[in-house]
This record gives C-alpha cells, structure tokens and sequence, in this order.
C-alpha cells in the first residue's frame, strides 16, 4: 500500500501545529536538525525516505499528544446555554449572534436536553411555523442531553463519544464548565 504524505512545505506547519521544535522532531525522527530546517526552507529537496520518515514521526507524536490531552484541554470554556422553560425564539437568537448550532439545555445548573438548527428545521419541515415554534417552550421540542465528562476525561474517550454525539459538556465538581464540539476537535488537529 503506498502512503499519500502531505508536500515537504507542510512540514514545518504540522510540526508547529504540534508545537514541536525542530530539535523534539530531529530526537524523534532520528533526522537532523539542520536537514529538518532545510527542508522547511526549501533550500534542499529532501529524498523520499527523508520525508516519510519526518511525517511518520509528527503523526506518531501527535497520537502521543492526543493520548496524553484531557478533555479540560481541549473544551471550550464560554458555554452558552439556555434554559428548558426558554422559548425556543431565545435559542435561535442564541444561535444566530453567537454562531453555534446547536445549544445545552438545562434545568438550573443541570443538563436536561439540547436544542439545534437541524432539530428547528426538522420540526417545520413536519409543518410546524416559525411564528408557532419560537413561542414552545425549549423543553417541549428538546432533544438528548449531550454527555457529560469530568475534565480529567483522557480525549481518546471523547473521540469514541464524539463518533455518536454532536458535542459532549465538561463537568468539574457537578458543574459544567465547558463543551466539546466538533470545531474543537479539529483543532487537535
């Protein structure tokens, strides 16, 4: 099977992607340091072997990075949420001015559902109005509650979870404190 690698000029940005120093990539890869800033400005051009063995290394050291990150790393600390006796009008203002799709649901400080665009869209496209939807009350047209994780929650977990949830809350002490979406998850990346 052969391997599709990245271009060499992709080198230094993974690397630093990875926040990872020329020196930690040459340690690694078993490279020098003074080839790897060769061929990050392409002032060589590297052979093959040279190049697989450089991307080889930064994927390996980013599973180490990803299996080592938790989920207080990671989650988004500003979690806006709403209240399941909101109207749903105040979710959809909600997501209109801050850009999120979809919103955590609560009752007081406890998760109780979520609410989407899609879940919205999904219920006009069963002939309910707008003008009838954004006066429901959040908890009449909610859907699950996403997980919750404590923050100590190795992402390994999280990225199992995230392949049958569109987000998961982080909880510190019962509380939640933060949110894992998918945008998150592609900043590991």
């Amino acid at each position: 099977m052969v391997m599709k690698f990245p271009p060499a000029s992709d080198i230094r940005k993974v690397r630093k992607g990875l926040d990872i120093t020329q020196s930690q990539l040459a340690a690694a890869s078993g490279i020098s340091q003074s080839t790897i800033a060769k061929i990050e400005r392409n002032t060589i051009s590297a052979s093959y072997a040279t190049i697989v063995k450089l991307f080889e290394t930064l994927e390996e050291m980013q599973n180490t990075t990803i299996r080592k990150l938790t989920a207080a790393d990671v989650a988004s600390k500003g979690i806006v949420t709403v209240q399941c006796t909101d109207k749903v009008r105040i979710a959809s203002d909600l997501m209109k001015n801050t850009g999120y799709s979809q919103l955590p649901v609560l009752k007081g400080d406890s998760p109780v559902g979520s609410i989407s665009e899609r879940s919205i869209f999904e219920l006009m496209r069963q002939g309910k109005t707008m003008d009838e939807l954004v006066e429901m009350s959040i908890a009449r047209v909610m859907d699950e509650s996403f997980p919750v994780v404590t923050e100590n929650t190795p992402m390994t977990t999280i990225t199992t979870m995230m392949s049958n949830c569109n987000a998961v809350l982080v909880a510190r002490k019962g509380k939640i404190v933060g949110v894992i979406t998918n945008a998150d998850m592609l900043k590991m990346i």
